[in-house]
């Protein structure tokens, strides 16, 4: 099966449309969600003895925490939103399931991707696009962390190039999101999350969503 960079953001598009609000709302939860993360961090490594210039592991650890519980919410939101656009709420934004299996496969991803950027930029581009969808799997499958890498790694098998161009073109989507003054991202973010949970959908070869994905794109 092949991947289609352009399709994915088509239907990202197409699909916020449906519910621009709705959709702007939710990335609205998501700021202010990482923002009171940002002042628990703050107040954390203030407490613990850290400085703004150099926070302690304390405040690290709180602010990873935190962040794995907003992004498994996030995942979990866009995977409802994918399979049904109209019925989704913002209810999808609270996913505590899983809650250890996506923190640690969230934390080797970011090892594997920040130590191959470390070795020279590519190695950590491939590790970008070979692990693209292991939170995924671990929010819609529950598998754990090794189980959902290797698998992400299986499904993006025949599909590496067109995902790097993906990829590059939801970073510039969401770049031309913060050059219109940040509020772009309201839109941006949606599309970008909609469109990646269109390609973990696809390539992880779910028929009956893939059909109906299909459908509502040519609505």
């Amino acid at each position: 099966m092949r991947f289609s960079p352009a399709s994915a953001i088509q239907f990202g598009w197409e699909t916020f449309k449906k519910r621009p609000w709705f959709f702007v709302g939710a990335v609205a939860i998501l700021v202010a969600l990482h923002i009171v993360n940002v002042g628990i961090t703050n107040g954390v490594n203030t407490l613990t003895g850290g400085t703004l210039e150099e926070p302690n592991l304390v405040a690290n650890l709180v602010n990873l925490a935190i962040s794995a519980l907003i992004l498994i919410g996030a995942v979990a939101f866009f995977l409802n939103a994918h399979d049904d656009p109209d019925r989704v709420t913002y209810s999808a934004l609270w996913h505590p399931t899983n809650y250890w299996k996506f923190f640690a496969t969230s934390l080797l991803t970011s090892l594997a991707v920040g130590l191959g950027l470390v070795l020279l930029i590519i190695p950590g581009l491939i590790a970008m696009v070979l692990f693209m969808f292991s939170n995924f799997l671990v929010v819609d499958h529950g598998m754990g962390p090794l189980q959902a890498l290797k698998r992400s790694v299986e499904i993006t098998k025949g599909n590496r190039l067109p995902l790097f161009w993906f990829f590059v073109l939801t970073v510039l989507i969401l770049a031309v999101g913060i050059l219109a003054l940040g509020v772009g991202l309201l839109v941006a973010v949606p599309i970008v999350g909609l469109a990646t949970a269109h390609a973990y959908r696809l390539l992880s070869r779910a028929p009956d969503r893939i059909e109906a994905a299909d459908a509502r794109l040519a609505a």
